[in-house]
């Protein structure tokens, strides 16, 4: 109950700002640092091969997902991939809100027969479906957690 009010009182008069320019190289560049880590993060969670990884990321080669991981190179990730990494942590998120471990890890490779999965696994469905089927995930997931 302290908590619920501690959050109340912290966001009293909260006013978000605009949401980021990622049109703008200097924007995506201050932001690529920890899109980089999330899902460096997220592919260990998850076990993602190099290839799913890169899938997922729609527009990084496998020689560069590498690099990311260790934390070589410079390259600013592009608005697509800032926004596939940002569908990929709220989905992260809200599977571990709603499961336990280690079911919030395994649910995006378990079979799943609801219409969005058509029976495969979501992590399938995602790379085939891209930015679309990911923020569809992120909505369905959010939904079961009675956000929508």
């Amino acid at each position: 109950m302290q908590a619920r009010r501690h959050l109340r009182d912290a966001t009293v008069g909260y006013q978000p700002g605009p949401p980021p320019n990622l049109a703008d190289t200097a924007t995506r560049g201050s932001l690529t640092p920890a899109a980089v880590d999330g899902m460096v993060r997220l592919a260990g969670y998850w076990r993602l091969t190099g290839a799913e990884a890169c899938a997922l990321l729609g527009d990084v080669s496998e020689r560069t997902w590498f690099r990311m991981k260790k934390g070589e190179g410079s390259r600013v990730l592009s608005q697509d991939a800032l926004t596939r990494v940002s569908a990929l942590v709220g989905i992260f998120k809200g599977l571990r809100l709603l499961f336990s471990l280690p079911l919030a890890d395994q649910w995006v490779r378990l079979p799943n027969n609801g219409p969005l999965f058509g029976g495969g696994p979501p992590l399938e469905r995602m790379i085939e479906g891209g930015i679309p089927t990911m923020l569809d995930v992120r909505r369905h997931i959010d939904a079961l957690r009675g956000g929508l």
